[in-house]
């Protein structure tokens, strides 16, 4: 009778260990996974990272190009590449609304401006938050860079948000941006857009 309940006292306490220990896995399972979340969400320094991508059209609704937009700690890093068009500077902008309805692409407002600024590096009451330098376009059809810009966030809550409630736009216009000349540079007709929301 002794020995019936010492086993039944032993298989009761190996049970209990059992569980704990399952809960025990099961919570470092749910902490491991946890992890792996957050890592996608972060870069090597550990500070959370938002990166959007911007895919192009012309006029005639075909691809222009794309952009990669990466939040830094600085600003955001614009890594922009064209195709399609005529060689030569062309002007790019983010604009207030994302909403890019061709052949004009007057739909995306104007120039991303939360601070009420004018237009341009080289005007002494700007730039716009949404001015960007000219993008080369080589006689192939094709240009690229990558430049960080201050002035815009990805971050939601920030006033300089490019992610409000209407989103923007990325457009590339026909000609050069002058810099200066409020309040689009005098870069012309808006030849590619893209939204961003």
């Amino acid at each position: 009778m002794k020995k019936y309940i010492f086993l039944m006292l032993m298989t009761f306490v190996l049970v209990l260990a059992g569980c704990s220990e399952s809960e025990e896995l099961d919570t470092t399972s749910d902490k491991i996974e946890q992890n792996e979340n957050n890592a996608d969400n972060q870069d090597g320094d550990n500070k959370v990272t938002n990166r959007k991508t911007v895919e192009l059209k012309n006029s005639d609704d075909e691809k222009a190009g794309s952009a990669v937009l990466e939040q830094e700690e600085n600003g955001v890093k614009v890594s922009l590449k064209v195709e399609g068009m005529e060689p030569g500077k062309h002007g790019v902008h983010f604009h207030e609304t994302a909403k890019c309805e061709g052949p004009d692409f007057e739909s995306a407002g104007a120039h991303f401006n939360p601070d009420d600024t004018k237009h341009g590096v080289e005007n002494d009451n700007g730039p716009h938050a949404g001015d960007l330098p000219n993008i080369e376009v080589t006689e192939d059809g094709t240009g690229e860079y990558e430049f960080t810009t201050e002035y815009v966030s990805l971050l939601a809550d920030k006033e300089n948000s490019l992610l409000d409630e209407d989103g923007s736009a990325l457009v590339v216009h026909d000609k050069e941006d002058d810099g200066k000349t409020d309040p689009s540079g005098d870069s012309g007709d808006r030849i590619a857009c893209g939204v961003l929301e």
